[in-house]
Formats: structure tokens, C-alpha cells, sequence
């Protein structure tokens, strides 16, 4: 493969040793067609001069990269699911592929799979992933990035030419092979497998790491597992009100779904709202509404007080639980933040974003039936209530309703004025992905084996993303 300069492999991941993973063997597919290769991506960590058959090699095949793992491991983990702990799952569908540097910040990056065969994790499984849930993910993933989510990045989707059987779908239906770009794949399940098989040494092991590779900044903490759980705490605030400004609902907020670097991955049965609904739930299996839309930070807290709990191994629980205290402060602050950054301003302080944010989900609720998540904020963004009475949605916004939100808003200066210039915003009507339309694209591509409707909607999304200059480049 062409060797780039900005290609730096350090698969750190390893060196925890082998009670850490299982080395495993990459699925021998049928066929490996090319679908979707994330080139934005892939410039940053010194793949994008690949061709696509050497793409193919190594994200079809999964031939190791140059100096990077080989073989590709099966993470260990363990995890509590929909709050019943389970001590029999770890990577059962994936492998962590490779650990590189990104160009620019010298993050350590991970290239991470789904579907690409079975593994010692698998149990009953079949190691695969299907070609529907491969577009999910890339669709989701394109969505939550333009809307400044943090979030893994889809990489590579590769069609096997495999046949699966699912009960939750028509089937057979086609498979496929995804492979993700993620901060990390540590997640709270890897220190519950080495809490429950009662190994502090294994525990203190994992701290050091993550400490070393993703918050060096604690490195000199007095109590680093305290340091470590207020470091992890602040990082899922800010995912928890991320998903909340974008109107995202996960679905399945596991504590193996939970990474220590406060990314959101592994999408399944993921929906973004069509209009506000804290009740509104993605899955179609959680009956509680466990994770429904507006529970989801206390479900983000849940699974911090698990993360709390292993590391009481190896730490005095009251710096734990003082760690776990701050968790609510700094996710209402986050939430002022996030729905402020969606509106296009500038803050003004906590009290003040805090304040904004409150009169824009009551407006939200206010609007009712006709007023859907992703317009408010495409006609609201920069604060412009000329252009946003003009529009479409004007009559709503012109209700004693709303007369509060515009009060506070017309407060707020615009954080790009020239952002409204961008041709995204002449259109009516913003990019959303609503459940109706993703399954009218996968319809194209399943029943003719048509891609046009799915790489339109990418290229949509990448318009709304440099627009909006939400996400992190």
C-alpha cells in the first residue's frame, strides 16, 4: 500500500496483554463490492491515497495494515443490557483492526469492525452484520457529525455476497462488513468483565492506559481512578445534551455501547425525532422506554455509577461518589451549550444559555404536530427572526407562544453572520433522516440494487455539515 507520511501506526491496545482480547481471524467473504469508503476520513489518518482494490484488501479482507495489529483482536468485555448484567458477551461481531495517530492532533484513533466474522464472543451469532444496518450507520453517523455529535466515523462499507437470516427483518437478507473510526473502543464493559472476575491489578492496568492514551492530563492526579470517573463524567455530559440538541435517540444505551471518550457508536435501532417527544423511544423492543428520548442522561448516569463501581476496586469510594455528584451540573451545563452552538449564537454565560435553551424546548413543545425537531433549528440558526417569519413555519412562530423564545433569542449575537449566505440555507427545508426515509432508501438499494438515493443523501448531509461548521473540522 502507498505509505503516507501522515499514516503513524501505534497499536497500544495490545500491550494491556493477553487477558485484554482474543486474536482472531477475519471472515473469509464471498465477495467484497465497495459501497461506501469515507475519504474525509480516512486524508486524516494517512489512507486516503488507497486504491479502492487495496482499500478492499484491507477493509474487505481485512489484511493488517503496516506495522498495526496482527492478528486483529476481540475485545473483552462485559455489560449490563437494559440494566441486566450480562458476563458472557465481548466482541462478538468486530475486532479492533488498527490504532493510528491523527494527522494534526496526534489523537490515538482506532479502525474497529461489525460483522466481519465470528469470534469467541459470539455465542450463538453468526459474526455478521447486515448490508441495511451497514447503511444505518453510515447514515447515521454523516447525520450526527454534521450536527456536531460527537461520534464515530463510518470508514469503509464492503457487501459480502452472504445470504443472513434475522428475525427482525425480510430475510435473506445481504451482509456486510463496516469498519468504524472511533477515539477508542474501551468501554465501561471492559472494566466490568475485570471488576466482576474480582482483578484490581487488571483494573488499575486498564486506568493506566486510558489515562496514558486519552487523558493525559490527569496523569499527575492524587486519586487517578476520582480523576479518571470526573473526566469520563464530563465527556458523557456532553454527549448526553449532544444527542439532545440533535433530537437523537440511541436506543440501546448499554454500558458496552458507553466508550471512555464519551463518543456515541454502534447503531442499531437509532431514530431521530421527527417532532419533540420526551417519551419517543428508537427501539422497537424497550417497552419501559428505558432509553427513551428524555431519559437518556439519566441512563448515561446509570452506567457512570457502574463505572464508579469498578473502580472502587482500586479507590476510597468518597472521591467516586463526589466524581459522580458533579455529573448533573455539568450535563445541564452542556445541555445550555449544545442547544445554543444548534441555534447558531454566541453563549452569554450558563444562566443565560441556560435560559435560551429551557424557552427552546418549550417552544419546541409548543409548536406541536406541525413544527418537526430539525426545522426549528434550520430556520432559527444565527438568530435571524426576519428570515425565520418568512419561511415556511413562520404562522408558528408568530404565535404568544413562541414570543418568549424570540425575546431571549434577539439577546443572542450570531456566532457566523455569514453563515446564512451558504446556499443550505435558501432552501426551505432542511436535511433531516427521518425512519420513513432511511427505509425509502434502503427499498432502492434492495429491491433494484439502486445506490443514487443513499449517495444523494450523503452528499446532502455533507452540505448541511459545512453549513452548520458544527462538527470538529
Amino acid at each position: 500500500m502507498p505509505i503516507s507520511p501522515a499514516y503513524q501506526p501505534d497499536p497500544q491496545f495490545v500491550t494491556l496483554g493477553a487477558d485484554f482480547f482474543d486474536p482472531v481471524a477475519p471472515a473469509d467473504f464471498p465477495q467484497t463490492i465497495l459501497r461506501y469508503r469515507n475519504d474525509r476520513a480516512a486524508a486524516t489518518v494517512g489512507l486516503g491515497e488507497l486504491s479502492d482494490s487495496e482499500w478492499i484488501t484491507h477493509f474487505g479482507r481485512f489484511a493488517p495494515l503496516p506495522d498495526n495489529i496482527d492478528p486483529p483482536v476481540a475485545m473483552r468485555y462485559h455489560g449490563h443490557q437494559f440494566r441486566n448484567y450480562n458476563p458472557e458477551i465481548g466482541d462478538g461481531r468486530g475486532f479492533l483492526f488498527a490504532q493510528l495517530r491523527e494527522a494534526g492532533t496526534g489523537r490515538l484513533l482506532d479502525l474497529g469492525t461489525k460483522g466481519s466474522g465470528q469470534t469467541p464472543w459470539s455465542r450463538f451469532g453468526d459474526g455478521r452484520l447486515t448490508l441495511k444496518g451497514g447503511v444505518r450507520e453510515v447514515l447515521a453517523t454523516a447525520m450526527l457529525e454534521a450536527l456536531g455529535v460527537p461520534t464515530s466515523r463510518s470508514f469503509s462499507l464492503v457487501e459480502t455476497g452472504e445470504a443472513l437470516e434475522r428475525n427482525d427483518e425480510p430475510s435473506p437478507t445481504r451482509g456486510a462488513a463496516l469498519t468504524r473510526l472511533s477515539h477508542s473502543h474501551v468501554r465501561f464493559g471492559t472494566f466490568q468483565r475485570h471488576a466482576f472476575e474480582e482483578s484490581p491489578e487488571r483494573i488499575g492496568a486498564l486506568i493506566d492506559h486510558v489515562i496514558a492514551h486519552y487523558y493525559p492530563e490527569i496523569e499527575g492526579a492524587e486519586d487517578r481512578p476520582a480523576a479518571l470517573l470526573a473526566a469520563v463524567s464530563a465527556k458523557m455530559a456532553r454527549l448526553a445534551a449532544s444527542w439532545m440538541a440533535a433530537g437523537f435517540v440511541h436506543g440501546v444505551l448499554n454500558t458496552d455501547n458507553m466508550n471512555i471518550t464519551g463518543e456515541s457508536f454502534d447503531y442499531g435501532p437509532y431514530r431521530f425525532l421527527p417532532r419533540n417527544d420526551p417519551n419517543f423511544v428508537a427501539a422497537y423492543f424497550d417497552h419501559s422506554g428505558l432509553y427513551s428520548f428524555g431519559r437518556q442522561a439519566e441512563a448515561v448516569f446509570w452506567n457512570l455509577r457502574q463505572l464508579g463501581g469498578c473502580l472502587s476496586l482500586v479507590s476510597p469510594p468518597e472521591p467516586l461518589v463526589e466524581a459522580l455528584n458533579g455529573f448533573a451540573g455539568l450535563y445541564r451545563s452542556e445541555l445550555a451549550g449544545a442547544m445554543v452552538r444548534r441555534l447558531g449564537v454566541r453563549s452569554q454565560g450558563t444562566e443565560a444559555d441556560s435560559s435560551l435553551a429551557q424557552a427552546a424546548f418549550q417552544a419546541l413543545a409548543a409548536g406541536g404536530e406541525p413544527l418537526r425537531w430539525e426545522p426549528f433549528f434550520f430556520d432559527w440558526f444565527g438568530g435571524d427572526e426576519a428570515r425565520a417569519l418568512v419561511g415556511v413555519r413562520g404562522e408558528i412562530y408568530r404565535r404568544e407562544a413562541f414570543e418568549d423564545f424570540r425575546a431571549q433569542l434577539a439577546t443572542f449575537e450570531s456566532v457566523r453572520p455569514d453563515a446564512l449566505s451558504h446556499p443550505y440555507f435558501a432552501a426551505p427545508e432542511p436535511q433531516e433522516l427521518i425512519y420513513e426515509e432511511i427505509e425509502a432508501i434502503w427499498a432502492r438499494i434492495d429491491q433494484a440494487d439502486d445506490w443514487s438515493a443513499f449517495e444523494a443523501k450523503l452528499a446532502s448531509i455533507e452540505t448541511a455539515r459545512q453549513a452548520y461548521g458544527l462538527s470538529e473540522d
